[in-house]
């Protein structure tokens, strides 16, 4: 049985909205006089689930509550969940930047975070310096950093400017410099949070890269990323957060699964005008997405094989600049890899402005596998971006006699290329 390096038990994290610490004197007070007779913090008994969507009736606020959990040594673990869930903040108290309400959890080996942008460095020392800093709060000696330092200094491709201090580096130098300390001083955990999404895509990669070197080596890594692909290419085991308890713990496969079903249950809302996480001018917005099968009956669930289409249905909102505008649907997987884009630009059809448009894209023959799907949208002009809406619509796929030799089915394929027509009205 292979080592535990991280141990989490009944791990709580509570706060008081709107207020530093406690807020009142009577609060510290109470909560003083309860330890001193051996009682329960009273205002533990307070609070409600951190859900950031709706209103709630008590100034305090669980951000985790009740985890528990062990990681193993050489473990990659990923740490899912949408913002707010809690995935900060418990990357927080595992690195010792803040401390827990309630529970316990043991560390074993030596921890290099990074947590945001510019965490651990200082602003008035150069590069080089910060570099000399942070591998001596790892506990490092001078010498085994400099073994290290030509090293570093090339991982993040920053050396032009290693001497010059880092509150004049952009926030994707940071970055660079920041996971290229973390990675190459060698903790025995590596903790990552979603500043890789500051980086360009080479980048990304590149640390994406280093993170499978670390654990290849016996290492334990603890990734939060909103990118469902990095996650499942990269880690073994999968902790899923919601609204700061634990929805689900296991390998990856099995935790990408549940988190996948819980976006189904989220993005099946027909009227997509209230969601305020889109992007564009908001000239033209996307109402609904809505999927029919090949009897002309709207459904959310298709047969592999299945004659179909995938219709958008937009309003205009305020004055459009242009007599014409293209749309496109990305159909990505259960797990976030995309899978395919189907666009009216690629079948040269331009929609004409309506107060209400109708477009529909015709597709053969469902081309996919057994599985969950989920569809964004896109709106565009020659000019800017109209109204830009991630996971807008998700649908199921069932078994079917897809090939036509009497097995029930899907298709076999990874990478789908899909003959449709698109038109508007």
């Amino acid at each position: 049985m292979r080592n535990t390096v991280i141990k989490v038990e009944n791990l709580g994290k509570q706060y008081r909205l709107g207020d530093i610490g406690t807020g009142t004197i009577s609060h510290d007070l109470n909560r003083w006089w309860a330890r001193v007779r051996g009682k329960e913090d009273p205002f533990l008994k307070l609070g409600e689930v951190n859900d950031r969507t709706q209103k709630g009736i008590s100034d305090f606020v669980w951000a985790l509550k009740d985890v528990s959990f062990d990681v193993n040594q050489g473990d990659v673990l990923g740490i899912i969940g949408k913002n707010g869930a809690g995935k900060s903040t418990l990357l927080k108290i595992l690195s010792r930047t803040t401390s827990p309400t309630t529970g316990s959890y043991k560390v074993k080996g030596r921890i290099a975070s990074l947590l945001e942008v510019g965490t651990g460095f200082h602003p008035e020392l150069s590069g080089r310096e910060n570099i000399f800093l942070n591998g001596a709060i790892l506990g490092m000696t001078k010498s085994e950093i400099k073994s290290k330092f030509d090293e570093i200094v090339d991982f993040s491709g920053v050396e032009r400017y290693i001497d010059t201090p880092v509150k004049r580096y952009s926030s994707g130098m940071y970055v660079r410099l920041a996971f290229a300390v973390a990675a190459h001083l060698e903790p025995e955990i590596l903790i990552v949070d979603e500043v890789l999404a500051v980086g360009d895509q080479e980048f990304q990669d590149k640390c994406l890269g280093k993170m499978k070197d670390v654990s290849q080596q016996g290492r334990t890594v603890l990734f939060v990323s909103h990118n469902i692909g990095a996650v499942k290419n990269l880690c073994n085991k999968g902790l899923y957060l919601r609204n700061g308890t634990m929805a689900d713990i296991g390998s990856v496969e099995t935790v990408l699964q549940s988190y996948s079903m819980d976006m189904e249950k989220k993005f099946l809302s027909k009227d997509l005008t209230t969601r305020e996480d889109r992007k564009g001018d908001g000239s033209i917005l996307v109402k609904n997405i809505e999927i029919v099968n090949g009897f002309g009956q709207q459904t959310d669930t298709l047969n592999a094989g299945d004659k179909f289409s995938l219709k958008i249905n937009t309003a205009k909102i305020k004055n459009f600049n242009n007599d014409h505008f293209y749309a496109a649907l990305i159909i990505r997987d259960g797990f976030g890899d995309r899978l395919t884009t189907i666009s009216s630009d690629f079948s040269k059809t331009k929609i004409s402005l309506k107060d209400e448009n109708e477009i529909t894209f015709d597709i053969e023959k469902c081309p996919f596998s057994t599985g969950v799907y989920s569809v964004s949208v896109l709106l565009w002009s020659e000019a800017n971006i109209i109204d830009d809406l991630e996971n807008a619509f998700s649908f199921k796929v069932i078994e079917n006699d897809y090939y036509g030799n009497g097995v029930s089915q899907g298709a076999n394929i990874d990478r789908f290329f899909m003959d449709y027509k698109c038109y508007a009205k």
